[in-house]
């Protein structure tokens, strides 16, 4: 693909470089250390900018221009989302021929929109609706009831449980379940344990994007709801009732218990956990293995365990690892407080 043509698709503007450079023929892309002569790299971060000047790259993305950059730069208002625009250039999605496999199990209640593409011992059960161009490949079970919209793909071993209701677009990995039962048990009086039926739904819209081994849970009434455009990744445990809004990233074993509500644009980072019945905020950050026992507000920044405000926690980290120099001065200034005494 010629740098040009690249440029023209991304809507950047092709500068500092030597003359033809839209001629130049572009292989692919790569990180800005591994890119090779015919290949197309990014700077986001302004920290990385003398490795652009070393660069082996033929072009670069970049914010503004770079003196002494050896390779064509591409002008981005996002260099980062740019860059994740060109690779879709060139690994474009896989396409997937329509068609049932003869190992594939559909009952006949099921309904299956045109086009779609289902791979080998796939099930979907009786009742269950799934729109248009959807993929199940092998081993996907959508059970009785479900409810699917258009341009659905679902990898390897997932399961979308009974009743469950999910939207457009909406991408599940290996290994996903939605709507698996919520953890609800009533402790007799013996000590022993009920399980409380689980009867309500999980109910995923449309651009929901779910990595592998994540799991879903039902609500024992009522919903769990993922909003829209949320990515969630792999190993992520939502409980039971947790409602989620739009456009939320959720990184690797994030936990949160049950009928807890998170709000839009927010981002957890890996191993956050939430206790149940919270209400999180819209755009709230929670820094990595941060435990979140409270409510937090729109726009807090919160870190560690008991989480409390990233500044706050940054400063207390530092008073942290001068602790045992502080309690030796403590017993010092004790020694010579008693000695005057």
């Amino acid at each position: 693909m010629k740098l040009g043509d690249i440029a023209s698709a991304l809507g950047c503007a092709l500068k500092g470089a030597a003359q033809g450079a839209a001629d130049l023929e572009i292989s692919g892309a790569a990180g800005l250390e591994e890119a090779g002569p015919s290949e197309l790299t990014f700077l986001s971060n302004p920290k990385y900018a003398p490795l652009v000047r070393r660069t082996r790259a033929a072009a670069v993305l970049v914010e503004s221009a770079v003196a002494d950059c050896p390779a064509a730069l591409l002008l981005s208002a996002n260099p980062y989302l740019d860059f994740a625009r060109a690779l879709a250039l060139f690994h474009p999605p896989e396409k997937h021929e329509p068609g049932i496999h003869p190992a594939a199990v559909i009952a006949d209640s099921a309904r299956v929109g045109a086009n779609a593409s289902i791979g080998p011992y796939a099930v979907v059960e009786a009742g269950a609706v799934i729109g248009r161009n959807a993929v199940l490949r092998p081993h996907v079970v959508i059970e009785r009831d479900a409810v699917i919209g258009d341009n659905f793909e679902a990898h390897p071993h997932v399961t979308v449980r009974r009743g469950s209701r999910i939207g457009n677009r909406v991408v599940l990995h290996n290994g996903v379940t939605v709507g698996s039962d919520g953890f609800g048990f009533a402790r007799r009086a013996d000590g022993s344990h009920q399980k409380i039926p689980q009867t309500g739904i999980a109910v995923i819209e449309d651009d929901v994007e779910i990595q592998a081994g994540a799991c879903i849970d039902r609500a024992a009434v009522g919903e769990t709801r993922i909003g829209r455009g949320t990515k969630i990744d792999n190993l992520v445990q939502i409980g039971h009732a947790v409602k989620i809004g739009v456009d939320t990233i959720l990184c690797a074993q994030v936990g949160i218990a049950g009928s807890s509500t998170v709000g839009s644009n927010c981002v957890f980072a890996g191993q956050v956990g939430l206790v149940n019945h919270l209400k999180i905020g819209d755009g709230v950050l929670i820094t990595a293995q941060s435990g979140v026992a409270g409510d937090l507000p729109d726009g807090a920044k919160v870190s560690g365990y008991p989480a409390t405000d990233n500044r706050q926690w940054l400063r207390s980290t530092v008073v942290y690892n001068r602790l045992p120099e502080l309690a030796r001065e403590v017993r010092r200034l004790r020694k010579k407080i008693d000695g005057e005494n």
